[in-house]
């Protein structure tokens, strides 16, 4: 290990990590050094009397429950399997100039090089400690780490691996992703002293020990012991938690110190990529994928759609100009022999980790390419929900019609809706003492002086401003409905547990998706959403609409090969407020007949 500041720190709290550890083990042996006392001394005719006799024959069956019970905890420890982040494995044949990098920058910082290569979706990178029997078999010891590299670098045991963000490689440059991975391949530098990484092991097996305790579906025999097993863990890994993070802070900062040397000016450069990078992958995710996901689909270019939605947001900000510009040079993917593939793999994951997607591709789970996303998503995630808001609709006993002796027209229509969420006028109390009739008595002015604009007023005023507006009953009620009819449709889909690939993973499946984009829609935002589609599907069916993706926003209408942007706003005022006025006036814009039928799925 170098003469970093921050590595001498590390090993310091290593050390304080393995003394909480050779304490606990002083524990477990104090009750077996006591009874050994005791037995010696009765031997030997020192220690003798009933006192010492009784003493004895407590001591020495606690001393064995206490070693058990030791024994038990530290096989545990030692056996159960530490977490593993979930990646896509890059084989060296598949990147070999990837590896080629690794090695070439592990040379230049003089550290270990890292033993594998795995991706990520997602914008960050770290080192994982795979060395676990139960991930895998160990390395052979007589290769080395990277196929073609000098023998200066043995494959060990200690060796991590290196986790990198699929994103970087598709977004960023060669000498942008070198800059970037450096802090980070030099933290095998610290990784691989001895008494980081026996810390590192025993604060990963107490990690693993307390979510053995707390697997559920266990006999009450086993769970009790699994649950007596998992609180030591817990008060172990309590006592060390302080240490163990200040130990990874100082790993953080060595490798930041020795990483200082390489590349440093572009490493600068770098990390603004980093950000913009993060900014369209979640935007992608978001707005793109999620979509596309609920529908039964998932794009298979996902990190090649982030070069797109980054170079539509170079065009439409002005801040972001002169990033485009850096397409011309060598992209990062081409370090990879196969980059269509690793990106179907990645972006597979990327369905399972943030959606819950199955593990495999199958009838109802099927890749979707970036050309195909209008026609194989849009249009029918669109006619989808307008569907599901008719048959709500029908549920409720809504007329097609406003007039019910009318006949009715030979589909669903736009103008069914618009009908039933506009909210009836209130009436006017001046018309209706002009037609005769009282005026409702209003309460009398105070007199405190709220009529002069006194601090009554004022308190009255801002409890007026706060005051929601009351609630449309249509509004709520099919709202409601919406809401229960879209929840019986995900009861019946396959559980993850049914979905689930016939190899078992790493991490829990009843846990997916591990790291949800968004919270759940409340009722309204699904009421705006279905009366958006239904809108759409009304333009594509009577006006000559398609369906469009935005790299940014997602689905879209566009309408004589413009992009609609105003749409929202007025479908939000039939929503919230009952007010068909704008989103009428819209339609007649657009040339959009809402009395026509459309055509659903």
């Amino acid at each position: 290990m170098g003469v970093e500041a921050g590595a001498q720190a590390a090993r310091a709290r290593a050390l304080a990590v393995l003394r909480i550890r050779s304490r606990a083990l002083a524990v477990a042996v104090l009750p077996a050094a006591v009874a050994v006392i005791l037995l010696a001394g009765g031997s030997t005719d020192h220690l003798v009397g009933p006192f010492w006799h009784v003493a004895r024959w407590i001591m020495t069956p606690l001393a064995v429950l206490v070693l058990l019970a030791a024994g038990a905890i530290a096989l545990v420890v030692a056996r159960a399997r530490p977490a593993v982040s979930p990646t896509v494995p890059i084989a060296e044949e598949s990147a070999p100039d990837l590896y080629r990098m690794v090695r070439d920058l592990a040379d230049r910082l003089d550290v270990p090089a890292p033993s594998a290569i795995a991706l990520t979706p997602d914008c960050d990178s770290w080192l994982e400690d795979r060395t676990h029997p139960a991930h895998g078999p160990p390395p052979a010891a007589d290769r080395d780490e990277i196929a073609g590299m000098r023998g200066a670098h043995r494959r060990s045991a200690a060796a991590p691996v290196l986790v990198i963000g699929s994103p970087f490689l598709w977004w960023m440059r060669v000498g942008e992703l070198r800059a970037v991975l450096a802090p980070v391949v030099a933290g095998t530098g610290p990784s691989a002293h001895p008494d980081i990484a026996a810390a590192r092991r025993f604060v990963r097996g107490l990690d693993a020990a307390v979510a053995v305790g707390s697997t559920p579906g266990r006999c009450p025999l086993t769970r009790g012991v699994c649950a007596s097993i998992g609180w030591v863990a817990r008060v172990l890994l309590r006592s060390c938690r302080e240490h163990a993070a200040q130990m990874e802070r100082g790993v953080a900062a060595a490798a930041s110190e020795r990483a200082q040397a390489v590349d440093y000016g572009l490493r600068i450069v770098a990390q603004e990529q980093v950000g913009l990078a993060y900014a369209g992958w979640d935007r992608l995710l978001t707005r793109v994928a999620l979509p596309a996901w609920r529908m039964g689909r998932w794009p298979s270019r996902l990190d090649a759609g982030v070069v797109a939605a980054l170079t539509e947001l170079s065009r439409r900000d002005r801040l972001a100009e002169g990033f485009a510009s850096r397409l011309g040079e060598r992209p990062a993917c081409d370090l990879l022999e196969e980059p269509g593939a690793v990106d179907g793999a990645a972006s597979l994951l990327a369905a399972r980790l943030f959606h819950g997607g199955p593990a495999e591709p199958g009838p109802d789970w099927a890749p979707v390419d970036w050309d195909e996303y209008p026609e194989e998503v849009v249009d029918r995630k669109w006619r989808t929900d307008a569907a599901r808001l008719h048959r709500v609709l029908d549920t409720l006993g809504v007329s097609h019609t406003p007039d019910p002796t009318t006949p009715p027209p030979d589909g669903p229509t736009l103008s069914r809706i618009l009908h039933h969420l506009s909210t009836p006028p209130a009436p006017d109390p001046e018309a209706a003492v002009a037609d005769g009739e009282e005026a409702p008595q209003r309460p009398p002015a105070p007199d405190d002086g709220s009529s002069t604009g006194g601090a009554g007023a004022n308190i009255q005023a801002e409890g007026e401003a706060e005051a929601e507006p009351p609630e449309n009953e249509r509004t709520a009620t099919l709202a409601a409905g919406l809401t229960a009819e879209l929840a019986r449709e995900e009861a019946t889909a396959a559980t993850p547990a049914e979905r689930t690939a016939p190899d078992a993973a790493f991490w829990d499946e009843a846990t997916l998706p591990l790291f949800p984009l968004q919270p759940a829609r409340t009722a309204r935002e699904l009421l705006a959403d279905h009366v958006t589609a239904m809108v759409c599907c009304a333009a594509m069916d009577t006006a000559g609409a398609t369906p469009g993706l935005d790299w940014l926003d997602g689905p879209s209408l566009l309408i004589k090969g413009e992009r609609a942007t105003d749409l929202t706003p007025r479908v939000l005022s039939l929503v919230e407020d009952g007010d068909p006025a704008p989103l009428r006036a819209w339609l007649l814009e657009s040339g959009i007949r809402p009395e026509k039928p459309v055509r659903l799925v």
